[in-house]
C-alpha cells in the first residue's frame, strides 16, 4: 500500500452502488475504501458521502448506523474535507420537500421539487447537462474541460438565500444550483463518477488540492 497517497473514505450508509466512485478515486491515484466504521473515517484524509434514493431513508440510515454524530464531529468540528454526491449532497442541507426528516444542516440550503408546470420538461431531470462555475467555484473546477458537462439524475434541487455558497449552476427549464460549498464542505447534485473526463478531473481536484472553499 502506498502510504504517500491520499486516503479517501466513501461513507457506507446503504444508499446505492459505490463501485464507480471507488474506481474514479483509484484512477486519480487515491487510496480508497468504503466504510461506516468511525475508526476508519477518523483516519481518512477526506470523505465522500454518496447516495441514490430518498431523503428520509438516507437520514434514517445515517442515524441508525450512528454516523450523524461521527460525521458532525469530523466535518463540523474538525473540518475534515468532504464531498457529497447527489443524495449525499442533498442531505447536507437543512430539509427537503421530498420528506419530513431534517437534514444534516451543514449547508444553509433546502431542497425543492422541480416544477413540471413551470419547466414543461420531464421529471426527473436525467442525463447530461452543463455546469457554469460562479465566482466562488473556480478552484474545484480548475482544468475541467469546457464546456463542463456532467450526468444528472434528480427530481429535487437545492435552493439557498446565501449566494456565496453557490459554486455552480445549471439550467433545466430554469436555472438551478448544481454545486454548493462552504469551508471544508462540497456538494455536487450531479454524478461526477458517471461523467467521464469531466468527473475524473473533479475527483483529481478534490483529492489533490481541495481543503476549503
Amino acid at each position: 500500500m502506498d502510504e504517500g497517497k491520499k486516503f479517501i473514505v466513501v461513507v457506507d450508509y446503504d444508499t446505492g452502488n459505490v463501485g464507480s466512485v471507488l474506481n474514479m478515486l483509484r484512477k486519480v491515484g487515491a487510496r480508497a475504501e468504503v466504510s461506516r466504521d468511525p475508526a476508519v473515517l477518523e483516519k481518512a484524509d477526506k470523505l465522500i458521502l454518496p447516495g441514490v434514493g430518498s431523503f428520509d431513508e438516507a437520514m434514517r440510515n445515517l442515524e441508525s448506523f450512528g454516523l450523524v454524530l461521527t460525521l458532525n464531529r469530523l466535518v463540523v468540528e474538525e473540518r475534515k474535507p468532504i464531498l457529497g454526491i447527489c443524495l449525499g449532497a442533498q442531505v447536507m442541507t437543512t430539509s427537503s420537500e421530498e420528506g419530513a426528516a431534517p437534514g444534516l444542516g451543514w449547508l444553509n440550503a433546502r431542497l425543492v421539487r422541480f416544477s413540471a408546470e413551470q419547466i414543461k420538461l420531464r421529471i426527473p431531470h436525467m442525463g447530461w447537462n452543463t455546469v457554469e462555475a460562479t465566482a466562488y467555484g473556480g478552484g474545484i473546477f480548475n482544468q475541467v474541460p469546457a464546456p463542463m458537462r456532467f450526468y444528472f439524475v434528480h427530481s429535487y434541487h437545492m435552493v439557498t438565500e446565501q449566494s456565496d455558497l453557490i459554486l455552480g449552476t445549471s439550467n433545466y427549464g430554469y436555472q438551478f444550483i448544481s454545486c454548493l460549498g462552504y469551508r471544508n464542505i462540497l456538494s455536487f447534485q450531479f454524478h461526477p463518477e458517471k461523467s467521464h473526463k469531466f468527473g475524473i478531473r473533479l475527483f483529481k481536484n478534490f483529492v489533490e488540492s481541495f481543503e476549503s472553499c
